[in-house]
């Protein structure tokens, strides 16, 4: 039987970072993000979304989505953040799924589904378990600001969109600090996996 881990974290808290880790251990890791920006590749369903309630402004020359002006607009507007989710989160859901099933079929003893928004979209119920990986506040934001190149306010406003990581950790099974470095983490996530495989 396997065992599905939905992997969450903060913006820029180290989730790209595990999923590295696992796929190095041979386990098989979804990620929803990619699945998300492959969706919005010219032509796919979230492309056409877009496209179709955004406008055409949004699309460059080459008519791919602006994703820099597209996040300017939706992380500074809720209001756009939230038509944008209900656009694409179901399209998102249903490959999402997919995976997962083809996984399964597989016979894999551990999968990693690595989904950012877990907790704020409910879907905790889907997993067997679920794997925060969690910084202090102003470690994420030094991080998200060096990684994108964004201001401090255009950090801040992409952590406030999601819920706050002291509110993941209350819902998680396992929640590892990610503080340190590269090496910690993975020394932290071996252990991790230690743990589940004793686990009945």
């Amino acid at each position: 039987m396997t065992l599905v881990l939905g992997l969450t974290g903060g913006i820029a808290s180290g989730k790209s970072t595990a999923d590295r880790f696992f796929s190095r251990q041979g386990i098989p890791v979804i990620d929803s993000d990619q699945i998300a920006h492959d969706l919005l590749n010219v032509g796919q369903p979230s492309w056409q979304q877009v496209k179709k309630h955004f406008g055409k402004e949004f699309l460059n020359v080459d008519q791919t989505v602006n994703r820099k002006k597209l996040g300017e607009l939706v992380f500074s507007d809720p209001k756009q953040l939230q038509v944008l989710n209900e656009l694409t989160h179901p399209l998102i859901d249903r490959e999402l799924a997919a995976e997962i099933k083809m996984q399964r079929q597989k016979r894999a003893s551990l999968l990693i589904v690595d989904i950012p928004l877990l907790f704020e979209a409910g879907m905790s119920a889907q997993f067997d378990a679920t794997l925060l990986i969690t910084v202090p506040q102003s470690v994420q934001l030094a991080r998200l600001m060096a990684r994108n190149g964004l201001t401090k306010e255009e950090a801040q406003a992409r952590i406030a969109s999601q819920m706050p990581l002291s509110a993941k950790e209350e819902l998680a099974t396992y929640v590892v600090v990610n503080t340190g470095t590269i090496k910690e983490l993975e020394a932290k996530l071996t252990q991790l996996l230690k743990q589940i495989k004793k686990e009945p």
